[in-house]
């Protein structure tokens, strides 16, 4: 109850930015009172209490197994991604058969390749001609308009047709949604990002240095924490997204997006580029959007201390195993899932 009572504390502070007064006249009440309550049963540990304190130790386990076995996952996941490098020399069609329809590929990194997706490339026959790393975020604010739910950018050059998209949720939003409503405010956003990325090309390409700098100055800051969290530093959320090399910097979001983006030689037309973007867009969700799901379990090595291959092969594989999964919070039919599973030795 004390951990309650402090966190509450801190997200008066940082979050809902109450008057300093109404803050301290809860931690004085409260914290008074759990403080008066663990003494009684601390003087009382003789008589039975120590059953209480017992179960406050298995519960902090708990919690502290968890959080050190996601961690432990993240850091994995973000070591073992895949390489540019490695994406260039495959080429635009991954080495593999691109399939027309859309692939929604779920995962925890907010930059990069997913080692994950090259166990579908490996896995699979053939991939969809157009993938979207999709990564959801809670950040500190109640609800988050539709209007900038999702933060895209271009993970490839054009070619590749592979994007990075954050959906960030607010803690009040209620994450079963309609997966046609998903989707189709997904493309749309999606549309308005390379809309406005073949925009700001066009005015870096006539030397327009003052909608530059009003686009600069208007941005607003995110900072994305050790574990992957995004954060908007902005009340209400400005739609901005963050360039990943660096812990803050100017954001961009699909409607008010300045992307970094890959220039396409090819392209010689800006309109007629855009247009066949567009339309290529709209084509592979006409055949069909799919969800894949790939589910990464960790493994502690043969070499590792007998603590942390207990905590992680039995006591975090027995949480992962009976925690409620991603999938059932996607209302999506089963015919339109495909999942891959992969082991991460740590």
């Amino acid at each position: 109850m004390m951990m309650t009572t402090i966190l509450v504390t801190l997200v008066m502070l940082l979050i809902w930015q109450i008057n300093i007064v109404v803050v301290l006249s809860f931690v004085v009440i409260f914290l008074g009172m759990e403080l008066t309550f663990l003494s009684s049963v601390l003087w009382s540990v003789r008589d039975g209490s120590w059953i209480i304190l017992v179960f406050g130790i298995v519960m902090f386990l708990i919690m502290y197994i968890w959080n050190y076995g996601s961690n432990l996952k993240y850091e994995t996941e973000v070591k073992q991604k895949l390489s540019m490098d490695l994406m260039r020399q495959l080429g635009c069609n991954l080495g593999t058969i691109r399939a027309p329809g859309i692939g929604l590929l779920y995962n925890e990194l907010v930059k990069g390749v997913p080692a994950i997706f090259g166990h579908f490339l490996t896995t699979l026959p053939a991939v969809h001609s157009m993938i979207i790393f999709v990564c959801i975020k809670y950040v500190p604010v109640p609800v988050v308009p539709q209007g900038e739910r999702f933060l895209f950018r271009r993970v490839c050059p054009k070619s590749y047709h592979i994007f990075r998209c954050i959906a960030r949720y607010g803690y009040k939003d209620v994450r079963k949604e309609n997966h046609l409503a998903f989707e189709q405010l997904l493309i749309e956003s999606l549309e308005k990002f390379i809309r406005r990325e073949a925009q700001e090309r066009s005015l870096e390409s006539d030397g327009d240095d003052d909608v530059e700098s009003e686009d600069d100055n208007s941005a607003s800051r995110v900072l994305i924490a050790p574990n992957g969290s995004v954060y908007s530093l902005g009340v209400p959320l400005l739609a901005d997204y963050l360039d990943m090399n660096n812990p803050i910097s100017e954001a961009s979001t699909s409607a008010e997006v300045r992307p970094e983006f890959w220039i396409d030689p090819t392209a010689s037309d800006p309109e007629q580029s855009l247009e066949k973007e567009l339309s290529f867009i709209r084509k592979a969700k006409e055949s069909g959007v799919v969800y894949l799901l790939g589910h990464g379990d960790i493994r502690a090595r043969k070499e590792s201390w007998f603590l942390k291959k207990l905590v992680i092969n039995y006591f975090y594989a027995f949480l992962r195993k009976n925690c409620r999964r991603g999938i059932e919070n996607l209302s999506v039919p089963h015919s339109h899932l495909m999942q891959v599973g992969m082991t991460y030795m740590v």
